[in-house]
């Protein structure tokens, strides 16, 4: 029967995940690149000001709401987004990348972020803007609703957009329990296994205690615990990959030689013929980037619909920051780890040693660290992964609660938590199959609605630039519904059994 689902799955996963999805996804980030007139390159000291730059700038970016304010603050929705995204793909994502596709992955890998990065952009955009609030006083938003009242307001779409919106509710709720859960669970528990001998019983039992106290609290619970976790676990990754590549400073341009060369087949991939290498490299460049940095999955849009902020654009540029963040810094120190530390032959891009996924990155730091360099990428994927089960908590919970009501999301975390332990110990290589699969499925309802909505993108974007940048008297677009908060506010309310 196992046999069966896995033969299944993997013939979906291949149609799924196949060239015509890669050129959806890229297509869709070259079209909305295009429409904000490269917004991620044109306004680039802008964007950056106002996302990274305003942490340090800004109090009201880092303040916590009140006490009885159902909404998070701009940073708290950026690390929640950020713990989900950051994840083992950063670590075992572009091993893989490297071990099937050589070092020319990377450089799709980069490809996929340039444009992924106003995708992700546009989904936020699309999801400040038409975001409701549920009888808890918490905002929702998402795919699910800018497609339902987006695509669903078009003349004869109500039908299709709410088709969608349901498609990708039932794919975000099972893809949570596979991405966004006992795979990450059972990556922590092999490596915790390997490297400090602790049993993945003990492992599940300790993960699914501290997971069901965050989880169960509710959002900004996990707002609270990611914002003090991913800065740490970033910048600690950060910085030991740094030190791994100033040790091996000599190797760092061969590194990118081979990267570039390998993007366009200048030198075949693991000595097979030019062609194929050119597809090995783009294929698993571009799935493991999207798997990565999840833009145009329309997952993180909905923990950023719960910030406190009222322009759409503002949430629009911690998008591009997410993907940025993710795959241009950290995915990239991986690969330079990786590939300046001797284990990859550069001129074809043969891994030469047996390790794979993990072990490969541990391998590298260990060149530098010693024993230790294993046991630090175990604490890494702990960290990692522990927060992007954090993350997709939420997400499965708001997909949920749009599927079956307000007070069922309850009964979706708990149950959640439980699968924990199942992820911890069990040998889950059916669910990191699915997760595959899910994402894909996710992405396609999604990328359909914001495509359709391009157009709502694009005038938002312009009326933004137009006041903040041209210092134009116009006047703002806030929501779809309301001119001023106050108004919108009372008009997105969602009936409980919506």
């Amino acid at each position: 029967m196992i046999e069966t689902i896995t033969n299944v799955n993997s013939a979906v996963n291949d149609f799924v995940w196949g060239i015509p999805m890669l050129i959806l996804l890229i297509g869709t980030g070259i079209l909305m690149t295009l429409l904000t007139k490269v917004f991620q390159v044109s306004h680039f000291a802008h964007w950056m000001k106002n996302t990274l730059g305003s942490i340090f700038t800004e109090k009201h970016i880092t303040e916590h709401t009140g006490k009885d304010d159902k909404a998070i603050s701009q940073f708290q929705s950026l690390c929640t987004a950020l713990a989900a995204t950051i994840g083992t793909g950063n670590i075992v994502g572009v091993a893989s990348a490297l071990i099937f596709g050589g070092p020319g992955a990377i450089f799709w890998m980069w490809i996929v972020a340039f444009f992924g990065m106003m995708t992700n952009y546009s989904e936020n955009v699309l999801g400040i803007f038409y975001r409701k609030k549920n009888p808890k006083g918490e905002w929702a938003g998402g795919a699910m609703y800018y497609l339902k009242e987006g695509l669903g307001s078009k003349k004869g779409m109500k039908v299709v957009g709410s088709v969608l919106a349901g498609l990708f509710a039932v794919f975000c709720v099972i893809a949570s329990f596979g991405i966004g859960n006992m795979s990450q669970i059972n990556s922590i528990a092999s490596n915790m296994n390997a490297a400090f001998n602790v049993s993945p019983i003990g492992t599940g039992v300790v993960l699914t205690a501290l997971a069901g106290f965050i989880i169960l609290g509710g959002l900004k619970r996990v707002a609270a615990v990611t914002e003090k976790l991913v800065p740490f676990m970033a910048v600690a990754y950060i910085v030991g990959a740094i030190a791994v590549v100033i040790y091996n400073a000599g190797q760092v341009g061969p590194a990118f030689e081979a990267i570039f060369k390998g993007a366009f087949a200048a030198e075949a991939v693991g000595g097979g013929i030019v062609g194929g290498g050119l597809k090995l490299a783009l294929t698993w460049g571009m799935k493991r980037g999207v798997f990565s940095n999840e833009a145009g999955l329309g997952s993180s849009v909905m923990v950023h619909s719960s910030s406190n902020v009222k322009e759409p654009v503002r949430q629009g540029m911690w998008g591009i920051f997410e993907v940025f963040a993710d795959t241009i810094v950290v995915c990239t120190l991986t690969a330079l780890v990786v590939l300046t530390s001797g284990l990859v032959d550069l001129n074809t891009g043969v891994v030469t040693v047996p390790e794979a996924g993990s072990a490969l990155v541990g391998h590298a730091f260990g060149t530098v660290f010693g024993q230790f360099g294993p046991m630090f990428i175990a604490i890494a994927i702990l960290l990692f992964a522990f927060s992007t089960v954090l993350g997709w908590s939420h997400y499965g919970s708001t997909a949920f609660e749009y599927l079956f009501g307000t007070k069922a999301g309850r009964y979706y975390r708990i149950v959640f938590v439980l699968f924990i332990f199942v992820g911890a110990t069990m040998n889950l290589q059916l669910a990191w199959d699915l997760s595959d699969t899910f994402n894909g499925l996710m992405a396609i309802p999604n990328l359909i609605g914001v495509i359709s909505l391009s157009p709502v993108v694009m005038k938002i974007t312009k009326n933004y630039v137009d006041r903040h940048m041209r210092k134009m008297d116009v006047k703002p677009m806030y929501s779809a519904y309301a001119e001023i908060q106050a108004m919108q506010e009372k008009a997105h309310t969602i009936d409980d059994e919506d």
